[in-house]
């Protein structure tokens, strides 16, 4: 599997990252962005979205607005939840780009409760649940942030690393 392959067959790419990026996270995801054919659907929040929304056409792409889910506290989590599994939904990919170490204890899960538990990162935990889910999933780690043991990621070289979804199938 390779960045490009992954993105340009995926009928939708959803993206995820640090709030504050760094210079390499936004380089990386304004890198893959040409390669994505399918529909785009991100969040409203500042960093890796909003270098997301800037970047795509507006007809390809999908922005999920905390507005939409509440004024509390749990808005920003009900909109992540919402974003991953439309990926999830439609078959797609879920890319992030977390911008520090995974938060301790957390763990793949289909639950969006234990995802979202308080941990203190949307990236890790929205990653969390695609591959909960069984999306696949492209992860772009900044020199000094590591892969979470366990999490079945291999790397593909420049930073990228990848973990192939779960295909669900069904008794007719």
């Amino acid at each position: 599997m390779s960045v490009r392959s992954a993105l340009s067959s995926a009928p939708v790419v959803g993206f995820s990252g640090s709030r504050s990026p760094s210079s390499v996270c936004v380089a990386a995801v304004r890198a893959v962005l040409p390669l994505v054919r399918g529909r785009v659907v991100v969040g409203c929040a500042r960093g890796v979205d909003a270098v997301v929304r800037a970047s795509v056409p507006a007809a390809r792409l999908r922005v999920f607005r905390a507005s939409a889910f509440g004024s509390g506290r749990g808005a920003p989590a009900a909109r992540s939840v919402a974003c991953v599994r439309a990926v999830a939904a439609a078959g797609g990919v879920w890319v992030s780009c977390p911008g520090r170490a995974c938060p301790a204890g957390l763990v793949p899960s289909r639950s969006a409760s234990a995802c979202f538990s308080g941990r203190g990162s949307g990236s890790w935990a929205s990653l969390a649940l695609a591959a909960g889910l069984g999306v696949a999933c492209l992860v772009f780690l900044p020199p000094g942030v590591a892969v979470p043991p366990g999490w079945g990621f291999r790397p593909l070289g420049g930073g990228w690393y990848w973990r192939a979804g779960a295909r669900q199938l069904g008794l007719f």
